[in-house]
């Protein structure tokens, strides 16, 4: 968790629009010195600061975290922090949980989050930094008894990017626990056949990781060589 003096600058960080001044932003193409992350007519982008919630949430949440609080015995070591912004609520939950959390969310039935709709993975390379926990993977869970929507999210590190599968509880985390280790290196205790889906099996390295290089091979077409999209473009 942050210590007060870091809290204090990440919430200054949101309100001016800027990382705190230890922590860069890394551009397209090698660019640095500017808040241009795209490389197209100086477009500058706010960072995202994610802020801890307090109660009363709004809406359902309320009353989607109570019945968790009471259905889940091991709420307490279980939730990180909750976050609730453009009016969606995510759960984060520590990874050791994730598995069994999901099982309530799915059974209890004050809850009946039936469907996982959706996996998949972030990289906050810039923000939390090489060694520290910036391997998210984001689970979108949809209530079809109650029409609510919510979102857990799992935090880990590349030196440990372990966490358990979830796929025998909703199956339809089969293959995007799949293309998240693909693009991620998040791997997932207990999948059943945790394997490439996306690129070779032969593959080395998670292409969707921010330090992952561009690289690419030159492409001869009427003549000309293209170079790889990280020599393309100079913006020093």
């Amino acid at each position: 968790m942050s210590g007060p003096s870091e809290e204090q600058a990440l919430v200054r960080a949101q309100l001016h629009g800027a990382l705190p001044a230890d922590q860069q932003r890394p551009g397209m193409f090698g660019v640095t010195g500017t808040g241009d992350t795209s490389g197209f007519a100086g477009l500058q982008r706010q960072p995202w600061v994610e802020l801890p919630a307090q109660r009363p949430y709004g809406g359902y949440f309320d009353e989607v975290m109570d019945a968790f609080e009471e259905a889940y015995a091991g709420y307490a070591e279980a939730i990180r922090r909750v976050v609730v912004d453009r009016d969606e609520l995510t759960v984060h939950i520590a990874r050791e949980h994730i598995a069994e959390v999901c099982r309530t969310f799915r059974d209890d039935p004050a809850l009946r989050f039936e469907l996982l709709s959706s996996i998949s993975g972030v990289d906050y390379l810039a923000r939390d930094g090489a060694d520290g926990e910036r391997l998210h993977v984001v689970y979108h869970l949809t209530s079809m008894t109650f029409r609510r929507r919510i979102r857990l999210e799992v935090a880990v590190t590349t030196a440990d990017p372990h966490l358990p599968s979830v796929t025998p509880i909703y199956p339809t985390a089969d293959w995007q626990e799949r293309e998240t280790w693909d693009m991620f290196g998040i791997i997932f205790d207990g999948h059943p056949a945790l394997t490439r889906i996306l690129m070779p099996d032969d593959w080395e390295g998670f292409p969707q990781r921010k330090d992952y290089p561009l690289g690419g091979v030159p492409v001869e077409y009427k003549g000309a060589s293209i170079p790889p999209p990280d020599e393309r473009r100079v913006y020093r």
